[in-house]
């Protein structure tokens, strides 16, 4: 993978100093603020537990799913490919440094925060892929051409710029797509995130002040500016903070404490962030149970819930990788003979009473042989296990055909004969 880009480099294409992209991506990682004053970018909101806990379950699901690359059979079946380069770019590693699995995780943070996933292409000299280098999507811009097709313009290891051909960028597009780029959950969904946000930012604060109600003390005779300033800092040095909540107030001179702020119970603080812990997730499509609130959760509905997520989650976005392989990463000649596929087997798998239940009838009626069983439980295949037989049947046919044979003379009548 040495001198990945030294052929772009050298090639005249690379433009430096263009928009000034470090200071485009600082006032990206600034973010936008939104009405709770609360500054929301991609980036700031995975400081956000609920955010966090989802694009973590939505990553780490998809690249535990082993990504293979399929040759279609005359016959309607597939086979691995595992003689092509590409296969174990997918499978295995996807470059010099990052296996398959850190890959998949990392794109799919991007697809989630960021709406989009771009990586660079290496290909060997018959133009196969070889390698997948993840470039960062706040470092990517695209221009149309007069043919309509997409110019990339992506930053360089050295913060220069350079234009890339279609043919050079895999290209995943993420949700609600708009033109050539998907767009950005955490954009699209900002001033509720900003809302969780804040709402976590409050609890810090109050444990932060002693975790009690803010307040004013009351002398009962007037002091001036710089007196009262005193009095505010040594009772704040004194009572703050979350080590101080439990020391009682001593007052002197007659001071009198009152309380002002509202009881954070009365302010429903508590129901807020479980509401917006709820809508994040809803915006993701996570279930609930899968970040960790396991308030409405019962074991029946988890099971459901799991397999929901897997086939209304996880199986879009495992389609959307799926395509864009496809597209750009196999040749226009090798599209109708090879295709990706993720591997759901794995993760679709129940209890084993439930699983072995349905290899039996999947075994009596054909359509699996043991070997195949044997295969998916990670055990090693054995002999005469290829066969697509019904044992149930095999066990039957002798004393099936032992009643069907003609009744014998009996002894006597034999030997009579």
């Amino acid at each position: 993978m040495a001198g990945l880009f030294g052929a772009i480099v050298n090639s005249g294409t690379v433009e430096r100093g263009i928009e000034n992209s470090r200071d485009a991506l600082l006032a990206l990682g600034a973010g936008v603020e939104t009405d709770t004053g609360i500054a929301v970018s991609p980036e700031i909101a995975m400081r956000y537990t609920t955010v966090l806990a989802c694009v973590r379950v939505l990553s780490e699901s998809l690249a535990s799913l082993p990504c293979i690359l399929y040759r279609r059979r005359a016959d309607g079946g597939k086979d691995r490919a595992t003689d092509h380069p590409l296969y174990h770019v997918l499978h295995d590693r996807a470059n010099g440094w990052n296996t398959s699995y850190e890959y998949f995780e990392g794109q799919m943070i991007n697809l989630a925060t960021r709406g989009n996933g771009y990586a660079y292409v290496e290909r060997d000299r018959d133009g196969r892929c070889i390698g997948l280098v993840p470039l960062n999507p706040d470092g990517v811009t695209i221009e149309q051409a007069r043919d309509w097709s997409p110019i990339y313009t992506a930053t360089m290891p050295d913060n220069s710029r350079s234009k890339m051909r279609p043919s050079q960028i895999h290209h995943i597009r993420g949700p609600l797509p708009k033109g050539y780029v998907g767009q950005s959950l955490i954009t699209l969904a900002r001033e509720a995130v900003g809302l969780g946000m804040a709402a976590e930012k409050f609890g810090a604060h109050l444990y932060k002040n002693g975790v009690k109600p803010s307040g004013v003390l009351k002398h009962p005779q007037k002091i001036g500016p710089e007196a009262t300033e005193t009095l505010r800092q040594q009772f704040q040095d004194k009572y703050g903070g979350l080590s101080n909540s439990s020391k009682p107030l001593l007052l002197e001179e007659g001071m009198e404490w009152v309380a002002l702020s509202i009881n954070p119970d009365d302010a429903q603080f508590l129901e807020t962030r479980k509401f917006q812990r709820s809508e994040i997730a809803g915006i993701f499509r996570v279930p609930a149970h899968m970040i960790g609130d396991l308030e409405r959760s019962t074991n029946n509905n988890i099971e459901h819930q799991s397999l929901e997520f897997v086939n209304q989650v996880l199986r879009p976005w495992a389609k959307r990788i799926e395509s864009r392989i496809g597209q750009d990463l196999l040749a226009p000649s090798e599209q109708d003979e090879y295709f990706a596929e993720f591997l759901f087997d794995d993760i679709l798998r129940g209890d084993i009473k439930t699983r072995y239940e349905a290899y039996s009838s999947a075994i009596q009626n054909k359509i699996m042989n043991v070997n195949e069983v044997r295969r998916r439980e990670n055990m090693d295949p054995r002999e005469g296990g290829d066969v697509y037989e019904n044992p149930a049947i095999q066990v039957n046919e002798p004393a099936a055909s032992a009643s069907t044979e003609p009744a014998s003379a009996t002894p006597g009548a034999a030997k009579a004969a």
